[in-house]
C-alpha cells in the first residue's frame, strides 16, 4: 500500500481490522486491481493515437448547504444536475473502456437525489465520494456499507475556528466530524480530504492531525494544495514557494510511519511536479455534462449529451487534446496558479464555452496574479517509501508525459 516502510504495523492492522471485510475487498479489486488495469488500457490508447480518460471525476450537482472560500462551484436555484439515466449512461460508457472508478463531486453529492440508486446498479465499480460530512447520517452510512463500492472522502478544511471561516458555516466541524464518526461505526472504508493554505497549515499539516483523523476512523489521507479560483478567489490564503515545498517535505516523512494511507496527486516518484490535466489520465463532467479539463478549470467545448458515443467525444476532440499539449509545454505544475494571464488567451483563441455558470469565468483569470504551484525546480523531494514510489511509477505517473 501506501504506508511506511513498506507498511507500518499500525496501518496494516488497521486495514486487516477495521473495515468490513466485504468493503475492503471491492476497495482492493474495484478501485486498486481494476484502477491498474484502468491505468494500463490508458497508456495502450495513447500509445495507439486513442484517447479516452482512465478515471471520470463528476460533479453530479452545483447544489450546496456550504459556501467555502475559493470554490469554482456557483450555486443556482433550482439546482443544475445530471439527470440520473445520463449518469448511468456515463459509467456505463466508461465501463466499455475498461474504466471502473468515479470521483464524484458536487457542491455537495449528497444533495443528488438518486445518487445511491445509481451506484447500485453498478457493483462493479468504485465510486470515491468527495463530500463534506456534515450530511452524512447512521443510515446514510449504512446504506453506503450494504452497498459497498463506496468510499467517502470527508474534507476537513481547519480544525473547529478555522473550519467556520474556510467553510462559510457554523459548527462545521463538530458536523464533518460526526460524520466520520458514522462512517467509522459502519466500518467503511474511509477517507479524509485537506485543501492546504495559509490559515490551516499550521493545523492540518502536522503528525497530530494525521493521528486524530486516523483515531477518528480515517484510513487515508488526501492532500491537496489550496487553489484562489472561482468568484470569492481569497488569493491571500495561497502557500508561498517555501510553504509548498515544506508541504511536500512533511508528506513524504509522515509516509514512513502514519497510521493512514497519505495520497497527494501533484508529484511523481523522483518529486518532480506533475498536473494530471496535462497527462490526460482524468477529466471532469460538470453538472451541465460539459466535459472539462479538470474540476476548477471551468470552460469546454464538448458535451456528453445523454451519455451516449463517449468514446468518440473524447476520442476526437482537438480542443482537449490542444489544452493537453499547451498545459505540458507550459509548466509541469499547475496553469490555473502559474499562468493564468496564457490559460485566458487559450480559451479566447479557441472560443471555449464558459462552463462555470457564471458567465465570468474570463474575467476572474483576468483578475488573478500568478501564486506558489507545486512545480518548484530543483526542490525536488523523492518519494522514500518504496510502495508509494512503486505505485507513483507503475500505476498512476509513469507514462512520461513530459517527455
Amino acid at each position: 500500500m501506501f504506508g511506511g516502510s513498506p507498511m507500518s504495523l499500525t496501518l496494516a492492522k488497521r486495514l486487516l481490522t477495521e473495515p468490513d471485510k466485504r468493503l475492503l475487498w471491492k476497495f482492493a479489486y474495484n478501485f486498486g486491481y481494476k484502477g491498474m488495469r484502468a491505468v494500463g488500457r490508458f497508456k495502450k490508447r495513447m500509445r495507439r493515437g486513442e484517447y479516452f480518460p482512465a478515471f471520470l471525476f463528476i460533479s453530479v450537482t452545483n447544489a450546496c448547504n456550504l459556501s467555502c472560500q475559493g470554490c469554482w462551484v456557483s450555486q443556482s436555484n433550482p439546482p443544475k444536475q445530471l439527470a440520473p439515466q445520463t449518469l448511468d449512461n456515463l459509467i456505463r460508457e466508461c465501463k466499455a473502456q475498461g474504466s471502473y472508478f468515479f470521483g464524484i463531486l458536487g457542491g455537495e453529492p449528497l444533495l443528488y437525489d438518486g445518487l445511491f440508486e445509481v451506484f447500485e446498479k453498478h457493483p462493479d465499480c468504485y465510486f470515491l465520494l468527495f463530500t463534506n460530512g456534515t450530511l452524512i447520517t447512521g443510515e446514510m452510512a449504512k446504506t453506503m456499507r450494504r452497498l459497498g463500492n463506496i468510499s467517502p472522502l470527508i474534507s476537513i478544511e481547519g480544525l473547529e475556528s478555522v473550519s467556520d471561516v474556510r467553510r462559510g458555516g457554523m459548527n462545521v466541524y463538530d458536523q464533518t466530524m460526526e460524520g466520520l464518526a458514522h462512517c467509522r461505526e459502519n466500518r467503511l472504508v474511509t477517507g479524509v480530504a485537506a485543501s492546504i493554505c495559509k490559515s490551516n497549515i499550521a493545523d492540518l499539516a502536522t503528525n497530530a492531525f494525521v493521528e486524530r483523523v486516523a483515531a477518528a476512523g480515517a484510513h487515508y489521507l488526501w492532500y491537496y494544495i489550496y487553489r484562489p479560483v472561482g468568484p470569492h478567489p481569497t488569493p491571500e490564503l495561497a502557500l508561498d514557494a517555501r510553504q509548498i515545498v515544506d508541504l511536500r517535505r512533511f508528506i513524504v516523512e509522515v509516509r514512513q510511519s502514519a497510521p493512514l494511507i497519505v495520497v497527494d496527486a501533484y508529484w511523481d516518484a523522483k518529486g518532480n511536479a506533475l498536473c494530471p490535466a496535462a497527462v490526460g489520465m482524468a477529466n471532469h463532467i460538470s453538472p451541465d455534462g460539459w466535459i472539462e479539463p479538470c474540476p476548477p478549470l471551468q470552460f469546454a467545448k464538448e458535451n456528453i449529451g445523454d451519455g451516449t458515443g463517449l468514446f468518440d467525444v473524447f476520442n476526437q476532440s482537438e480542443f482537449l487534446a490542444r489544452f493537453r499539449k499547451m498545459s505540458s509545454e507550459t509548466s509541469r505544475g499547475c496553469i490555473i496558479m502559474e499562468h493564468p494571464d496564457k490559460l485566458a488567451d487559450f480559451i479566447r483563441a479557441e472560443d471555449a464555452v464558459d462552463s462555470s455558470g457564471r458567465g465570468t469565468f474570463l474575467t476572474e483569470l483576468n483578475g488573478m496574479c500568478a501564486c506558489g504551484s507545486h512545480h518548484q525546480p530543483g526542490e525536488e523531494i523523492p518519494e522514500k517509501s518504496w510502495s508509494y514510489r512503486f505505485a507513483k511509477k507503475y500505476w498512476f505517473f509513469g507514462f512520461g508525459a513530459y517527455g
